[in-house]
């Protein structure tokens, strides 16, 4: 284990002291209203200070939407632990995703701001580097899944897509349904009442559309993915409060 000096801790516990006064301010009032001079008055710093560690706001979005997506990575970890079948433990993964989305939701919020392209277009290759490898970590988990799957013989053998691509499908629903949840506000006019319920129906239509044993039917996949939500929901928790 490598040990390090005062000095850097801390810089390590400025760093972090920064990240937590800048997160309430992108989270409640957005991007415009983060600045490093708001930041700095906040702490009571100079300027320069903050600077001497993020060289710009953008980068300070960027160490934020690592963090949750480190937090993100942990909760898919735990949710692929096990012996239970490949299926079950990425229907774990899905109740983790609803997990980070619903508890989670600040973190969730920085990742959508980590996304738009002026941000990122203006922070360092480093930490960009940095979130694709947190978001690989994450592929890698789901798609070992699905080699497992279909070495074991669970899982046809898919034409046409690779087990990332593959993933990549659920990974549209299930994403892509949480950002619609949390920001449309007229799904309920449009005739959408329960999108965590629709979301779980159509992950079970795709995994049976693969042939992806064992099947289930509708109300076997939704019994099922409550008890799961009702066993990991205290690790869950866990995991939470360890990573803050």
């Amino acid at each position: 284990m490598v040990e390090i000096t005062r000095k850097q801790r801390e810089i390590q516990q400025r760093t972090q002291d920064i990240l937590r006064v800048a997160k309430p301010i992108l989270i409640s009032e957005g991007f415009q209203a983060l600045t490093m001079d708001r930041v700095a008055a906040s702490m009571q710093y100079a300027k320069g200070t903050i600077y001497n560690h993020f060289p710009n706001k953008e980068e300070i979005v960027l160490a934020l939407a690592i963090e949750a997506m480190r937090l993100r990575h942990k909760l898919f970890d735990k949710a692929a632990e096990g012996q239970r079948s490949a299926r079950i433990r990425l229907m774990t993964i899905g109740v983790a995703c609803e997990f980070y989305t619903q508890s989670c939701p600040e973190e969730f919020q920085v990742e959508q701001w980590m996304r738009n392209s002026n941000i990122w277009g203006k922070s360092s290759p480093d930490r960009q580097a940095v979130i694709r490898e947190c978001e690989a970590g994450c592929m890698q988990i789901v798609a070992s899944l699905v080699r497992e799957s279909l070495v074991q013989g669970d899982l046809p053998a898919i034409e046409h897509l690779s087990p990332e691509e593959m993933v990549f499908g659920l990974w549209a629903i299930t994403f892509g349904s949480q950002i619609l949840t949390a920001s449309s506000p007229s799904l309920h006019a449009i005739g959408v009442f329960d999108p965590i319920r629709s979301t779980r129906i159509h992950c079970c239509r795709l995994l049976n559309g693969f042939g992806w044993q064992p099947l289930h039917s509708i109300d076997e996949y939704l019994g099922i993915v409550e008890k799961i939500s009702a066993e990991f929901h205290p690790q869950f928790l866990q995991i939470q409060r360890e990573h803050r």
